[in-house]
Protein backbone atom coordinates (compact mmCIF):
# COMPACT_ATOMS: atom_id res chain seq x y z
CA UNK A 1 0.00 0.00 0.00
CA UNK A 2 1.04 3.61 -0.44
CA UNK A 3 2.03 5.43 2.74
CA UNK A 4 0.97 9.08 2.62
CA UNK A 5 3.29 11.62 4.23
CA UNK A 6 0.29 12.97 6.14
CA UNK A 7 -3.42 12.33 6.55
CA UNK A 8 -4.09 16.07 6.71
CA UNK A 9 -5.38 17.43 3.37
CA UNK A 10 -2.83 19.73 1.72
CA UNK A 11 -3.44 23.50 1.50
CA UNK A 12 -6.53 24.35 -0.53
CA UNK A 13 -7.97 20.82 -0.41
CA UNK A 14 -10.90 19.73 1.71
CA UNK A 15 -12.29 16.39 2.82
CA UNK A 16 -16.03 15.86 2.34
CA UNK A 17 -18.65 13.36 1.23
CA UNK A 18 -19.37 13.21 -2.50
CA UNK A 19 -23.06 12.47 -2.98
CA UNK A 20 -23.83 10.18 -5.91
CA UNK A 21 -26.71 8.09 -7.21
CA UNK A 22 -25.03 5.08 -5.59
CA UNK A 23 -24.43 6.62 -2.18
CA UNK A 24 -21.91 8.90 -0.51
CA UNK A 25 -18.17 8.47 -0.94
CA UNK A 26 -15.41 10.07 1.14
CA UNK A 27 -13.18 12.29 -0.99
CA UNK A 28 -10.38 14.80 -0.74
CA UNK A 29 -11.17 17.56 -3.21
CA UNK A 30 -8.55 20.05 -4.43
CA UNK A 31 -9.76 22.84 -6.75
CA UNK A 32 -7.62 24.33 -9.48
CA UNK A 33 -5.22 26.86 -8.01
CA UNK A 34 -6.20 30.54 -7.92
CA UNK A 35 -5.12 32.49 -10.95
CA UNK A 36 -4.72 29.37 -13.11
CA UNK A 37 -6.98 28.66 -16.06
CA UNK A 38 -9.16 25.63 -15.18
CA UNK A 39 -8.37 22.66 -17.37
CA UNK A 40 -10.85 20.08 -16.14
CA UNK A 41 -11.64 17.61 -13.38
CA UNK A 42 -9.78 14.44 -12.45
CA UNK A 43 -10.96 11.44 -10.43
CA UNK A 44 -8.28 9.37 -8.65
CA UNK A 45 -8.83 5.81 -7.39
CA UNK A 46 -6.46 4.31 -4.78
CA UNK A 47 -5.05 0.82 -4.58
CA UNK A 48 -5.59 -2.25 -2.40
CA UNK A 49 -5.50 -1.35 1.35
CA UNK A 50 -4.88 2.27 0.32
CA UNK A 51 -7.03 5.39 0.46
CA UNK A 52 -7.61 8.83 -1.00
CA UNK A 53 -4.79 10.20 1.20
CA UNK A 54 -2.27 8.31 -0.95
CA UNK A 55 -2.73 11.07 -3.53
CA UNK A 56 -2.11 13.99 -1.15
CA UNK A 57 1.41 14.65 -2.54
CA UNK A 58 -0.03 15.06 -6.06
CA UNK A 59 -2.89 17.43 -5.28
CA UNK A 60 -1.08 20.77 -5.04
CA UNK A 61 1.12 20.32 -8.14
CA UNK A 62 -1.87 19.14 -10.18
CA UNK A 63 -4.02 22.02 -8.91
CA UNK A 64 -1.27 24.42 -10.00
CA UNK A 65 -1.59 22.98 -13.51
CA UNK A 66 -5.27 23.91 -13.54
CA UNK A 67 -6.94 20.66 -12.54
CA UNK A 68 -9.57 20.09 -9.92
CA UNK A 69 -8.50 16.75 -8.45
CA UNK A 70 -10.84 14.51 -6.47
CA UNK A 71 -9.34 11.47 -4.74
CA UNK A 72 -11.90 8.96 -3.47
CA UNK A 73 -12.20 6.09 -1.03
CA UNK A 74 -14.02 3.27 -2.79
CA UNK A 75 -16.94 1.43 -1.29
CA UNK A 76 -15.89 -0.22 1.99
CA UNK A 77 -12.48 1.47 1.85
CA UNK A 78 -11.33 3.59 4.82
CA UNK A 79 -13.94 6.37 5.22
CA UNK A 80 -16.47 5.20 2.60
CA UNK A 81 -19.10 2.90 4.03
CA UNK A 82 -19.92 -0.57 2.79
CA UNK A 83 -21.16 -3.96 3.99
CA UNK A 84 -18.96 -5.68 6.55
CA UNK A 85 -19.37 -9.25 5.31
CA UNK A 86 -21.19 -9.21 1.93
CA UNK A 87 -18.48 -9.88 -0.64
CA UNK A 88 -20.95 -9.58 -3.54
CA UNK A 89 -21.21 -5.84 -2.83
CA UNK A 90 -17.57 -5.55 -3.91
CA UNK A 91 -17.79 -7.38 -7.22
CA UNK A 92 -15.69 -5.52 -9.77
CA UNK A 93 -18.74 -4.50 -11.82
CA UNK A 94 -20.34 -2.99 -8.71
CA UNK A 95 -17.20 -0.99 -7.95
CA UNK A 96 -17.01 0.10 -11.59
CA UNK A 97 -20.60 1.37 -11.44
CA UNK A 98 -19.63 3.33 -8.33
CA UNK A 99 -16.91 5.04 -10.38
CA UNK A 100 -19.40 5.94 -13.10
CA UNK A 101 -21.67 7.45 -10.45
CA UNK A 102 -18.76 9.42 -8.99
CA UNK A 103 -17.85 10.76 -12.44
CA UNK A 104 -21.48 11.73 -13.06
CA UNK A 105 -21.59 13.59 -9.75
CA UNK A 106 -18.47 15.54 -10.70
CA UNK A 107 -19.71 16.36 -14.19
CA UNK A 108 -18.44 14.10 -16.95
CA UNK A 109 -16.21 13.52 -18.77
CA UNK A 110 -13.38 13.46 -16.22
CA UNK A 111 -9.74 12.49 -16.39
CA UNK A 112 -9.59 9.07 -14.69
CA UNK A 113 -6.55 7.67 -12.87
CA UNK A 114 -6.31 4.40 -10.98
CA UNK A 115 -3.42 3.17 -8.86
CA UNK A 116 -2.82 -0.60 -8.72
CA UNK A 117 -6.20 -2.19 -7.87
CA UNK A 118 -7.75 1.20 -8.63
CA UNK A 119 -6.43 0.91 -12.17
CA UNK A 120 -8.25 -2.35 -12.75
CA UNK A 121 -11.48 -0.93 -11.32
CA UNK A 122 -10.98 2.14 -13.53
CA UNK A 123 -10.50 -0.12 -16.55
CA UNK A 124 -13.77 -1.92 -15.76
CA UNK A 125 -15.56 1.44 -15.51
CA UNK A 126 -14.20 2.56 -18.88
CA UNK A 127 -15.33 -0.72 -20.45
CA UNK A 128 -18.84 -0.12 -19.08
CA UNK A 129 -19.12 3.46 -20.36
CA UNK A 130 -16.12 5.23 -21.86
CA UNK A 131 -18.14 8.39 -22.51
CA UNK A 132 -17.85 9.25 -18.81
CA UNK A 133 -14.10 9.83 -19.15
CA UNK A 134 -11.71 12.03 -21.07
CA UNK A 135 -8.71 9.73 -20.56
CA UNK A 136 -7.44 6.81 -18.47
CA UNK A 137 -4.13 6.69 -16.61
CA UNK A 138 -3.08 3.31 -15.24
CA UNK A 139 -0.51 3.93 -12.50
CA UNK A 140 1.43 0.83 -11.41
CA UNK A 141 -1.52 -1.24 -12.59
CA UNK A 142 -1.02 -4.21 -14.88
CA UNK A 143 -2.87 -6.12 -17.57
CA UNK A 144 -4.02 -9.14 -15.55
CA UNK A 145 -3.38 -10.86 -12.20
CA UNK A 146 -0.66 -9.73 -9.81
CA UNK A 147 2.69 -11.49 -9.46
CA UNK A 148 2.93 -14.88 -7.76
CA UNK A 149 4.68 -13.42 -4.72
CA UNK A 150 1.94 -10.83 -4.25
CA UNK A 151 -0.74 -13.45 -4.75
CA UNK A 152 0.80 -15.34 -1.84
CA UNK A 153 0.59 -12.24 0.35
CA UNK A 154 -3.08 -11.78 -0.55
CA UNK A 155 -3.76 -15.44 0.30
CA UNK A 156 -2.10 -15.00 3.70
CA UNK A 157 -4.27 -11.95 4.33
CA UNK A 158 -7.43 -13.79 3.32
CA UNK A 159 -6.57 -16.74 5.56
CA UNK A 160 -5.82 -14.41 8.47
CA UNK A 161 -9.11 -12.54 8.06
CA UNK A 162 -10.93 -15.84 8.52
CA UNK A 163 -9.64 -16.19 12.08
CA UNK A 164 -8.66 -12.66 13.23
CA UNK A 165 -10.34 -9.33 13.69
CA UNK A 166 -8.97 -6.35 11.77
CA UNK A 167 -7.41 -5.03 15.00
CA UNK A 168 -5.75 -8.36 15.79
CA UNK A 169 -4.44 -8.62 12.26
CA UNK A 170 -3.01 -5.09 12.42
CA UNK A 171 -1.13 -5.94 15.61
CA UNK A 172 0.22 -9.10 13.99
CA UNK A 173 1.38 -7.19 10.92
CA UNK A 174 3.32 -4.78 13.14
CA UNK A 175 5.33 -7.65 14.60
CA UNK A 176 6.15 -9.06 11.15
CA UNK A 177 6.86 -5.96 9.05
CA UNK A 178 10.02 -3.83 9.21
CA UNK A 179 9.31 -0.50 10.99
CA UNK A 180 9.51 1.51 7.76
CA UNK A 181 6.66 -0.55 6.31
CA UNK A 182 4.12 1.02 8.67
CA UNK A 183 5.58 4.45 9.35
CA UNK A 184 4.59 7.78 7.87
CA UNK A 185 6.44 11.06 8.09
CA UNK A 186 4.06 12.88 10.41
CA UNK A 187 4.95 11.16 13.69
CA UNK A 188 2.75 9.32 16.21
CA UNK A 189 -0.49 11.03 15.24
CA UNK A 190 -0.17 9.97 11.62
CA UNK A 191 0.94 6.48 12.61
CA UNK A 192 -2.31 6.27 14.54
CA UNK A 193 -4.12 7.41 11.40
CA UNK A 194 -2.46 4.61 9.43
CA UNK A 195 -3.94 2.15 11.91
CA UNK A 196 -7.32 3.90 11.74
CA UNK A 197 -7.25 3.59 7.96
CA UNK A 198 -6.57 -0.12 8.21
CA UNK A 199 -9.45 -0.60 10.66
CA UNK A 200 -11.77 1.37 8.38
CA UNK A 201 -11.47 -1.19 5.59
CA UNK A 202 -14.34 -3.67 5.51
CA UNK A 203 -13.11 -7.29 5.63
CA UNK A 204 -15.43 -8.30 2.79
CA UNK A 205 -13.95 -5.56 0.61
CA UNK A 206 -10.41 -6.77 1.25
CA UNK A 207 -11.34 -10.39 0.55
CA UNK A 208 -13.29 -9.62 -2.62
CA UNK A 209 -10.83 -7.18 -4.16
CA UNK A 210 -7.87 -9.32 -3.12
CA UNK A 211 -9.44 -12.21 -5.01
CA UNK A 212 -9.91 -9.96 -8.03
CA UNK A 213 -6.23 -9.05 -8.03
CA UNK A 214 -5.31 -12.74 -8.04
CA UNK A 215 -7.70 -13.77 -10.83
CA UNK A 216 -8.06 -10.69 -13.08
CA UNK A 217 -8.05 -11.68 -16.77
CA UNK A 218 -6.14 -9.81 -19.45
CA UNK A 219 -8.59 -7.26 -20.89
CA UNK A 220 -6.07 -5.07 -22.68
CA UNK A 221 -7.48 -5.92 -26.10
CA UNK A 222 -10.96 -4.86 -25.02
CA UNK A 223 -9.60 -1.64 -23.56
CA UNK A 224 -7.56 -0.79 -26.64
CA UNK A 225 -10.71 -1.02 -28.75
CA UNK A 226 -12.36 1.75 -26.70
CA UNK A 227 -10.16 4.42 -28.24
CA UNK A 228 -9.65 6.71 -25.24
CA UNK A 229 -6.28 8.36 -24.65
CA UNK A 230 -4.29 6.04 -22.38
CA UNK A 231 -1.28 6.59 -20.13
CA UNK A 232 0.70 3.80 -18.47
CA UNK A 233 2.82 5.18 -15.63
CA UNK A 234 4.97 3.24 -13.18
CA UNK A 235 8.08 3.33 -11.09
CA UNK A 236 11.37 1.98 -12.40
CA UNK A 237 10.80 -1.21 -10.39
CA UNK A 238 7.60 -2.93 -9.33
CA UNK A 239 7.11 -6.21 -7.49
CA UNK A 240 3.36 -6.34 -8.16
CA UNK A 241 3.49 -6.24 -11.97
CA UNK A 242 6.98 -6.49 -13.53
CA UNK A 243 7.90 -3.36 -15.44
CA UNK A 244 8.42 -5.20 -18.78
CA UNK A 245 4.79 -6.36 -18.49
CA UNK A 246 3.71 -2.74 -18.12
CA UNK A 247 5.88 -1.76 -21.09
CA UNK A 248 4.15 -4.38 -23.22
CA UNK A 249 0.71 -3.27 -22.05
CA UNK A 250 1.49 0.30 -23.09
CA UNK A 251 2.45 -0.90 -26.57
CA UNK A 252 -0.76 -2.89 -26.89
CA UNK A 253 -2.80 0.14 -25.82
CA UNK A 254 -0.78 2.54 -27.98
CA UNK A 255 -0.51 4.51 -24.75
CA UNK A 256 1.86 7.14 -23.53
CA UNK A 257 4.44 5.40 -21.33
CA UNK A 258 6.13 7.06 -18.36
CA UNK A 259 8.69 5.47 -16.04
CA UNK A 260 9.42 7.45 -12.88
CA UNK A 261 13.02 6.97 -11.80
CA UNK A 262 13.55 6.44 -8.09
CA UNK A 263 10.00 5.13 -7.64
CA UNK A 264 8.62 1.66 -7.06
CA UNK A 265 4.98 0.56 -6.80
CA UNK A 266 3.78 3.95 -5.49
CA UNK A 267 5.17 6.77 -7.67
CA UNK A 268 2.54 9.04 -6.09
CA UNK A 269 4.38 8.93 -2.75
CA UNK A 270 7.87 7.83 -3.85
CA UNK A 271 8.42 10.65 -6.37
CA UNK A 272 5.33 12.88 -6.36
CA UNK A 273 6.64 15.91 -8.27
CA UNK A 274 7.84 14.12 -11.42
CA UNK A 275 4.76 11.90 -11.20
CA UNK A 276 2.41 14.89 -11.07
CA UNK A 277 4.29 16.56 -13.92
CA UNK A 278 3.95 13.49 -16.13
CA UNK A 279 0.26 13.13 -15.33
CA UNK A 280 -0.53 16.78 -16.04
CA UNK A 281 1.51 16.75 -19.25
CA UNK A 282 -0.59 13.83 -20.45
CA UNK A 283 -3.87 15.43 -19.43
CA UNK A 284 -2.87 18.67 -21.15
CA UNK A 285 -2.61 16.71 -24.40
CA UNK A 286 -6.17 15.40 -24.33
CA UNK A 287 -8.54 17.49 -26.37
CA UNK A 288 -12.18 18.33 -25.72
CA UNK A 289 -13.20 15.52 -28.10
CA UNK A 290 -11.30 12.96 -26.05
CA UNK A 291 -8.66 12.30 -28.70
CA UNK A 292 -5.05 12.60 -27.64
CA UNK A 293 -2.68 14.92 -29.44
CA UNK A 294 0.95 13.93 -29.69
CA UNK A 295 0.66 10.52 -28.05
Amino acid sequence: MSRPPSFVPPPGARAHALRTARGDFAVVDAPAADGVEPRGVALLLPGFTGSKEDFHPLLVPLARRGYRVVAVDGRGQYESDGPEHDESAYAQQELARDVLAQAEALGTPVQLLGHSLGGQIARAAVLLDATAFRSLTLMASGPAQISASQQQRVKLLRDALAVMSMAELWDTIQTLEPPEETEVDGGPDDRAELRRRWLGNKPAQLIATGSQLCTEPDRVGELAAVGLPFHVLSGATDDTWPVPLLDDMAVRLRARRTVIEGAEHSPNTDQPLPTARAIADFWDGTGEDGRHRGR
